[in-house]
């Protein structure tokens, strides 16, 4: 009697007139099914069983391993490197380095050199590793053998990571980067993983490069294109760009809920929700200041705002300062006459009455209040490391932008008004405008994560 597995004769089978089934077509299906699981897992299965995610995707792949042992040294001759890919490619499934994965692929592509997936497997395989060299080494390997959109995406992804002391090569990585997730993007419109990738290399311009807001839209484009793919929205890492993204903006409650979402999306993984709790507690203190005025005694603070001189306005006394070759006039007004968005030629004055730490440095924020006490919050961008302003000084601030925090979140309610700064030599403090010295790009903080 013929063996019978999935309703096809395989290996064993006696009688030369049924048709044997093809090892490699056959893995092939497995291995894709594989994926299949592990992509649309959410399909299938509910947001609360993100926690058994990492285990039954382990448990799928000893499963499809399985098939391997029963195919081993079947009518492989001809096809091994694409066997050793296969193999490869299923043991690379999780998240995590495999070293069985490693051997494999090296196999396949030293046995068929011209094997475009086997070489984006094995670089993802070195990137696991955090083999940044090697992984680039196998994306770059791979292009020259057709241009494909996961090379492309992979080496955007390994060129951002790449160690350089040399801030001029850095930037040119960058820049490369958007190249090539933009051609990833360009080959398939539908593909959320290379949107993902893009909005990232984006988002990494901003940081390094300039920050302009333009830069950033598109950023928040590319994720909101991504978000359309149904592969990629079950991923945690785009969620957690992208509310990295939005809690530079200010857009704090979507932040918030970007975080959340990434922490449902992989229990396991720490970083979202450090960073979810850390923007919380950054929020409530944010509050909870700006309503006790910096906690400041009665008397203190009494004593802070009758020191208030407009002297300290400095070049913003004369009611006017030089932008250029251009002169723009400038009102003195209250904080509570601000109004939302940018306030043309106004300015605004008052007494830092304490510093709000974050623990990403930026923005560098403090609480300021006026001469009629109304106090609010201010968050520079770009400031160097070590600099700022101390409790006790005057700042003057010229055509202030001003947003209106009013939000809920869980138990949570924010009311609060914000000054968004988006370069320290803008301030002046103490009557002297702050230098150039005082102004340094921001950073981005980076994890071990898919890209």
């Amino acid at each position: 009697m013929s063996a019978i597995i999935d309703d096809k004769v395989v290996a064993g089978a006696k009688s030369s007139s049924e048709v044997k089934e093809d090892p490699i077509v056959a893995l092939t299906e497995k291995v894709e099914l594989l994926y299949h699981f592990r992509d649309h897992y959410f399909e299938n299965h509910s947001i609360e069983d993100a926690i058994n995610k990492n285990n039954d995707i382990e448990r799928e792949m000893k499963e499809t391993l399985g098939r391997f042992d029963e195919f081993k040294g079947y009518e492989i001759d001809g096809c091994r490197a694409k066997y050793y890919y296969l193999k490869g490619k299923a043991f690379n499934v999780v998240d995590r380095f495999v070293p069985q994965a490693e051997e494999l692929l090296s196999k396949a592509v030293k046995l068929e050199p011209k094997l475009i997936d086997a070489w984006n497997e094995l670089g993802e395989c070195y990137w696991k590793n955090d083999d940044i060299k090697q992984a680039k080494n196998c994306f770059v390997g791979a292009l020259p053998h057709g241009r494909n959109k996961t090379s492309l995406r992979n080496l955007s992804m390994v060129l951002r990571q790449e160690s350089t002391n040399d801030q001029k090569q850095k930037i040119e990585n960058i820049k490369l980067g958007v190249e090539y997730a933009k051609e990833a993007v360009g080959m398939d419109t539908n593909d959320g993983t290379s949107w993902t990738i893009l909005g990232n290399a984006y988002l990494a311009s901003f940081f390094t490069i300039a920050q302009n807001p333009a830069t950033l839209r598109l950023c928040m484009s590319a994720y909101a294109q991504a978000e359309k793919d149904v592969v990629a929205k079950s991923k945690p890492y785009l969620f957690f760009n992208k509310a990295t993204a939005l809690k530079y903006q200010e857009e704090y409650k979507l932040a918030l809920e970007a975080f959340k979402r990434a922490m449902l999306l992989d229990p396991t993984w720490e970083v979202p929700r450090t960073k979810f709790d850390e923007l919380l507690k950054y929020l409530k203190d944010v509050q909870n200041l700006i309503n006790s005025k910096g906690r400041l005694k009665p008397k203190r603070l009494y004593q802070m705002i009758q020191a208030l001189d407009k002297k300290h306005l400095g070049p913003y006394k004369e009611g006017s300062y030089t932008s250029g070759n251009k002169s723009i006039k400038l009102e003195l007004i209250p904080l509570k006459d601000l109004n939302p968005g940018i306030n043309i030629e106004k300015v605004v004055f008052g007494k830092v009455v304490c510093w709000i730490q974050d623990s990403d440095a930026v923005p560098f924020s403090f609480c300021m209040v006026d001469e009629e006490k109304t106090c609010m919050v201010v968050t520079v961008y770009n400031l160097a490391e070590g600099r700022g302003v101390t409790v006790g000084d005057s700042v003057a601030i010229p055509e202030p932008f001003l947003t209106h925090q009013q939000f809920s979140f869980s138990v949570n309610e924010f009311d609060f008004k914000s000054i968004r700064v988006e370069t320290p030599v803008l301030l002046v403090v103490n009557g002297r405008k702050l230098g150039r010295d005082q102004q340094a790009g921001a950073k981005l903080s980076s994890y071990k994560r898919p890209d």
